[in-house]
């Protein structure tokens, strides 16, 4: 590698010598991620990883990708790289265990104007932090040096991940039934949906000194509260789901409740949630004063404090609750199920 080197595309704006010493930069923090199962390092053209399936019989593999989306712009207004690579992983694998799928491998795809070594290296290290919190390798990556494509000081970040679940336990709705109890588990913040509207709202792109500052109920600057990375929910609910059976698990993203809930509920049931239930950070309320943003579109836009929402029969709510506690989520009741169609709010 240390022979590699192109002068001619050195002066068209790419340095594939930048692109080595990120990944030599990076190797420290994906090396957190390695486990028994996983098959060689770094530099090959695809990540190895052996699958396990002494617990099942008849194992389906779960995939699922996404990125960060305009959240970027928080971190790169910022000048923050190390925790959007969080936000990447969890966009994924919350994706994924909403099935009842753990996740297995991930794999990240970093674009930008140019490759900055120590910055890439940040972003990786986030990442990596985020499949150590969900207990997934991460195998590879890339990232690619795209010049006049964006500009010097901008990146995308997408992530991909595989995961595995036995056939007989993917999660299944058919016995939801009116009574049972949606739990939530709280979110830590905006998460990584909606920022476009945040960005809106505080005209960032003209204004973005607006992140220094402090607003009534944060614990910090805008910036800081926007920017905290979305919670990964793995091991608490795959914990659940060993000693309950979940009914339903909804990954609360883009489309706020009145989106995401109904993709797990069974036809002819209902998430019924009263409003004052749904213990909503200051955050939250800053937006909506700041932009003038009507409540159903927060509630459409905005997780507003819950990240995710578990349904369980009424006889295994506390138990369910109790589990989630135990692994350091603040877990509580926020609806019931009734006979009906998507989302009432009440």
């Amino acid at each position: 590698m240390e022979k590699s080197y192109s002068a001619s595309y050195a002066a068209a704006g790419v340095d594939i010598t930048a692109g080595y010493r990120s990944v030599e930069l990076m190797k420290q923090y994906v090396a957190r991620t390695m486990n028994e199962h996983c098959i060689g390092g770094l530099g090959g053209f695809g990540g190895l990883f052996e699958l396990d399936c002494t617990d099942m019989p008849n194992p389906v593999l779960i995939s699922g990708t996404d990125g960060v989306g305009t959240k970027l712009r928080i971190a790169q207004y910022m000048n923050k790289h190390d925790t959007v690579g969080i936000d990447c992983v969890a966009m994924c694998v919350n994706d994924v265990i909403c099935a009842g799928a753990k996740p297995l491998v991930f794999l990240d795809y970093i674009a930008c104007g140019k490759n900055v070594p120590e910055r890439i290296a940040d972003i990786v290290k986030g990442v990596a932090e985020g499949c150590v919190q969900a207990g997934c390798a991460l195998v590879g990556g890339e990232t690619a040096e795209m010049p006049g494509f964006y500009p010097e000081d901008e990146y995308d970040l997408a992530g991909f991940t595989v995961g595995a679940v036995d056939k007989s336990k993917i999660l299944d709705n058919s016995t939801m039934q009116a009574g049972d109890v949606i739990i939530a588990l709280p979110s830590s913040g905006v998460h990584s949906n909606g920022f476009s509207l945040v960005r809106k709202i505080f005209d960032l792109e003209n204004n973005p000194d607006v992140l220094k500052k402090t607003y009534e109920g944060l614990d910090g600057t805008l910036g800081d509260a926007l920017l905290a990375p979305t919670k990964i929910y793995v091991k608490p609910v795959l914990a659940v789901m060993q000693e309950v059976t979940v009914k339903g698990v909804s990954h609360i993203t883009g489309g706020g409740f009145y989106e995401n809930i109904p993709r797990s509920l069974k036809k002819g049931c209902a998430a019924r949630i009263a409003k004052a239930d749904v213990r909503t950070p200051a955050l939250f309320k800053v937006l909506a004063e700041e932009g003038n943003v009507p409540e159903r579109d927060m509630f459409n836009t905005f997780n507003m404090g819950v990240g995710m929402i578990l349904t369980v029969a009424a006889e295994d709510a506390d138990k369910a609750i109790a589990i989630l506690q135990a692994h350091g989520e603040d877990a509580y009741r926020l609806g019931t199920i009734v006979d009906g169609d998507g989302v009432e709010l009440v």
